[in-house]
């Protein structure tokens, strides 16, 4: 049976040195293999306390539960902060509660089906696109769904294609940015005081301000034009004039960088991370291709209505986020004392919940190292899916965009699919690594044709 790539697990034990060195080149294979089969395993320094937990009702404790009472690590922002200021992301407590109410409405009601005219246009010119690059040549596609995904990101936010100076400056920017920051660095887990060096490099807190310096130019031509009553009735105009229930105020210039940034971090990365191994499944798998090919025959017309019978590209795209989750792990601080699985946690310990080994559990799913759509439809898939599928995280702190991300991933594929033949480089199997997503190594090199 064929097997989609995995990374390899280190050895059961190393340093804390070598640890360090492991973890800061890659945090996937900085774990060993023990805990795709472990409920809950903990790791031990002089400096902390961490505890990875797998078993589902642990899990839901923390993320379901008592979210209040596992806020995220303040430690996380040690290497995120630069780029994402106090955004959704990384606050806590009532400043991220009065940041949710202002967030949310944006994405409830209709505002998938407005937004559905805006990643059609996105996928056309992907497809435009793609056939300037069909020759003998392998393409490095993650390159490309990059690219794709940022368009998205600006024309449902700002009405703006990729193409327009600043919003391609800030793509430009942030490909540079996420190759050097891992969505964890070891400042996550150790309780280090502020003047010790962090574990990033001096290039990604200078590319963060400039990425941010360009968000912010955007930002202040949407306030002019929402003053002036020019505004397009888009995702940012929505949060930037939603008030906030409970205390009437709106973000500020400030605040709302902050947030664009999350935005373009969760709506970018993540859906470029996801649609670039959904291209390799496919070309490693052409029978699962040629069966989304048949199915891609509705895309006719621009029809919301669509979405819903593209059922088996559905499939498939949460098949690749069970595999290759694009955040693999996540980070929370439990506030009390905690008694789990006969231990005593101390207060102040890390909680790291981490999808890329929930998913891939051996004692929870059938089969799961295998690429398989079909289990959804399974008795072990449907508990699963209810039980130890997160790829956007759970409870009160769900991503917004969940639901936009299940309408964009499917019909992008799709799209892309029904005009384009992908065929796998035999020599050039990517090795996934996680830097501020689960991307691969060295890309994701494929060959590409005309249908």
């Amino acid at each position: 049976m064929t097997l989609p790539p995995k990374p390899q697990s280190r050895p059961p034990k190393v340093s804390l040195w070598r640890y360090a060195r492991l973890f800061r080149k890659d945090i996937l294979s900085a774990q060993p293999a023990k805990l795709y089969r472990a409920w809950m395993a903990e790791f031990r320094t002089v400096f902390f306390r961490s505890y990875l937990l797998n078993q589902p009702d642990l899990v839901k404790t923390v993320l379901n539960q008592r979210p209040d009472d596992f806020p995220k690590s303040d430690r996380v922002g040690e290497g995120l902060r630069p780029l994402l200021g106090n955004s959704v992301f990384l606050t806590n407590g009532e400043q991220w509660k009065r940041q949710r109410r202002i967030i949310d409405p944006a994405f409830e009601g209709g505002r998938l089906r407005d937004t559905f005219p805006a990643m059609w246009a996105a996928a056309e010119a992907a497809v435009e696109r793609l056939g300037t690059l069909c020759n003998d040549a392998p393409i490095e596609i993650e390159q490309e769904t990059s690219h794709v995904a940022a368009d998205v990101i600006f024309r449902t936010l700002f009405s703006i294609p990729i193409e327009h100076e600043t919003a391609n400056q800030v793509f430009n920017q942030f490909r540079a940015y996420q190759r050097t920051q891992p969505i964890l660095n070891l400042a996550a887990f150790l309780p280090v005081p502020g003047w010790v060096p962090r574990f990033f490099k001096s290039k990604t807190k200078r590319t963060a301000r400039e990425i941010r310096s360009l968000i912010a130019e955007l930002t202040r031509e949407r306030m002019a034009k929402i003053e002036l009553g020019t505004a397009p009735d888009d995702l940012a105009t929505k949060i930037m004039t939603m008030a906030d229930p409970v205390t009437g105020e709106t973000f500020s210039t400030e605040e709302m960088v902050d947030q664009v940034a999350i935005f373009f971090l969760a709506g970018h990365e993540t859906s470029a991370s996801a649609l670039a191994w959904s291209l390799y499944l496919m070309a490693l798998f052409p029978e699962w291709q040629e069966r989304l090919v048949r199915e891609a025959d509705i895309l006719e017309d621009i029809d919301f209505t669509m979405t819903s019978k593209l059922k088996l590209s559905k499939d498939v795209f949460r098949e690749t986020l069970r595999l290759y989750p694009p955040v693999p792990m996540m980070v929370r601080e439990n506030s009390c004392p905690e008694h789990f699985r006969d231990r005593d946690i101390k207060p102040g310990s890390q909680m790291v919940i981490s999808p890329w080994h929930l998913h891939r559990h051996e004692r929870l799913w059938d089969n799961p190292d295998a690429f398989d759509p079909g289990r959804w439809a399974t008795e072990n898939g449907k508990q699963c899916q209810r039980e130890a599928f997160i790829p956007f995280s759970s409870g009160p702190r769900v991503c917004t965009g969940a639901g936009f991300a299940m309408v964009e991933g499917p019909l992008i594929l799709s799209k892309v699919l029904k005009h384009f033949r992908f065929e796998i480089v035999s020599e050039r199997t990517p090795v996934p690594v996680a830097h501020l997503t689960v991307r691969a190594r060295d890309g994701i090199w494929l060959k590409i044709s005309r249908r």
